[in-house]
């Protein structure tokens, strides 16, 4: 079967720092290096030509004279989420929830007469942002995403040392869908990228056994997203109950008493309703130089066995970019019924409420990110002279993601609203927490020279969540992950090596209902981020990667 694919602000942003984590987890070193990918990324000891600057820059001494590598990768992203609604489904007695209830508006019934069981819609088409155009391109269904790269390396004649730099995406993935995909409502259209497009490396060779390098990259990062946006709690089932129970009998009796009494809240022109969609949110936030660095060892004691260590230092970041939110009549009719009433706009005061919700809002607003550190070690041995293993072990900072905080140019009604709910938002500020782990992860990879020409490769890669349990999402569906790979290389000639790699990664994830604080959770205090509170939700990502590499020497 096929799976699926208070305040319009404070959640979209939450989402973005949510769709960068995920991203990141899924997509590293996915779209580097293609005959690392066939080995589980298994490479530290054995890394491949001038993509040893990211994987051990220390590695760049095994090139010899002016060496250029031109690579192309292609992946495909199906992403497939599903919704299904469990037996006791309900918020605040109401489940009539239209994503998964069949029920129209001829039923008067509160709850859901005719379940529609599990609701599915696959995610459509990749997307990109472009810095230049700063707006979305989304690629068409079905096309693939591309990330090209380049390099060039130069050992000169006698030296012990060598020079290089790459063009690469160390993170590249994005997706969208149409109008109507229940899918939307974390994340209509989502992207996360990171390209370095200059890496200055050095690389020294201290003796026949030991080498050493480090490479500084010079990164563009941009996360970018548009999404709608719902919140099915219990504090807007309870409103909805008030609208629809309480306030009948005066929408159009009201007087000065009732005003008094009601607070005004019975003159809204539409109440609001815990399964309605509250608005629609576009953010783009980006730096275009991040810099961040590369140190690695590489220890060749024998021809049948090496070892190699790497550290790619974080890379803090200050992102910053332009939202635009275009709010729903709902909560706008609810705040203009308050203002409507005195007793309403003392409570509006106390509470510190904004005196009214405008059609649209827009404005800057800056995030501070910081790409997680990375230490990997491994070793290469040869278990006969044409058998060749690899196995390396890597560690992510992603303890780094403990929260997001997002800064804007101005008070936001928006937050005026949500600080009553937590104490890490302000009226011009907020701070996400986010609880993520760093995990420790491994692989292996093999590779057998059929000939003098031909090689053989295969890999596997179990990748461990750094998502908890808790923190799980639809954003971008990853909890544990599958990445194998299988590779042919071939020499045409002692100059020139051609590699043709596929690599596949798969996720599979059930979030059972009232788990999630990020997707699913029940209770009052989970207003912000839970569009699919209370309903059970199932995800499901296979990616595709095929790859081709020209490496030639001059």
């Amino acid at each position: 079967m096929k799976i699926i694919r208070l305040r319009p602000l404070v959640s979209a942003l939450i989402l973005s720092g949510c769709s960068s984590a995920a991203f990141a987890q899924l997509g590293q070193n996915l779209s580097v290096d293609i005959r690392s990918l066939t080995m589980g990324n298994a490479v530290t000891a054995d890394p491949p030509g001038i993509s040893a600057i990211h994987f051990n820059p220390a590695a760049l001494t095994k090139i010899e004279g002016l060496q250029t590598d031109v690579q192309g990768v292609l992946a495909h992203f199906d992403v497939q989420r599903e919704f299904s609604a469990p037996a006791d489904y309900n918020v605040f007695g109401y489940s009539d929830d239209p994503l998964v209830c069949h029920d129209g508006p001829e039923i008067l019934a509160d709850f859901c007469t005719d379940f529609k069981g599990e609701v599915s819609g696959d995610v459509e088409y990749a997307s990109l942002y472009v810095p230049v155009l700063k707006k979305f391109v989304d690629l068409g269904e079905g096309m693939p995403l591309a990330a090209p790269t380049a390099g060039i390396a130069y050992n000169p004649p006698g030296s012990k040392t060598t020079f290089a730099t790459a063009m690469y995406a160390p993170l590249i993935a994005g997706f969208g869908a149409e109008d109507g995909n229940p899918g939307n409502f974390m994340g209509q259209q989502v992207a996360l990228e990171r390209i370095t497009y200059l890496s200055p490396s050095i690389a020294y060779q201290v003796n026949d056994e030991l080498s050493v390098g480090a490479s500084v990259g010079m990164s563009y990062q941009a996360i970018a997203m548009n999404t709608d946006l719902r919140f099915p709690n219990d504090l807007i089932g309870m409103l909805r109950m008030i609208d629809e129970v309480v306030c009948t009998p005066f929408k159009e009796n009201s007087d000065i008493i009732t005003d008094i009494l009601l607070l005004g809240i019975c003159n809204a022109q539409e109440g609001m309703n815990p399964f309605g969609r509250f608005g629609q949110m576009d953010l783009a936030v980006e730096q275009s130089l991040s810099p961040s660095y590369n140190l690695g060892v590489l220890w060749e004691p024998r021809e049948d066995f090496s070892f190699g260590m790497v550290y790619q230092s974080s890379a803090k970041m200050r992102l910053k970019g332009k939202y635009h939110i275009d709010n729903a009549k709902a909560p706008s009719e609810l705040i203009k019924g308050l203002m409507s009433s005195p007793t309403g706009q003392i409570l509006a005061a106390i509470l510190g409420f904004p005196n009214y919700i405008p059609a649209s809002e827009s404005g800057l607003v800056a995030m501070d990110f910081e790409y997680p550190a990375h230490f990997q070690a491994g070793i290469k041995y040869k278990v006969m002279p044409d058998l060749q293993v690899n196995f390396d072990v890597g560690w992510t900072d992603y303890a780094a993601w403990d929260k997001f905080k997002f800064e804007f140019d101005r008070q936001i009604s928006a937050l005026k609203i949500a600080k009553l709910l937590s104490e890490h938002v302000s009226d011009s500020s907020l701070a996400l927490p986010m609880g993520f782990q760093s995990p420790w992860s491994w692989g292996i990879g093999i590779e057998y020279s059929a000939t003098d020409r031909l090689k053989l490769r295969a890999g596997y890669e179990p990748r461990t969540s750094a998502i908890p349990d808790d923190k799980r999402n639809t954003m971008v569906p990853i909890n544990n992950a599958r990445l194998f790979g299988l590779g042919v290389g071939y020499r045409f000639d002692a100059d020139t090596d051609l590699d043709l790699s596929i690599g596949f990664l798969q996720s599979r994830d059930k979030i059972p209902a009232n788990t999630s604080s990020l997707a699913n959770k029940e209770g009052v205090n989970n207003l912000l981020l839970n569009p699919y509170a209370g309903l059970n939700v199932k995800t499901a990502s296979n990616i595709t990667i095929l790859g081709l590499s020209y490496r030639t020497r001059w």
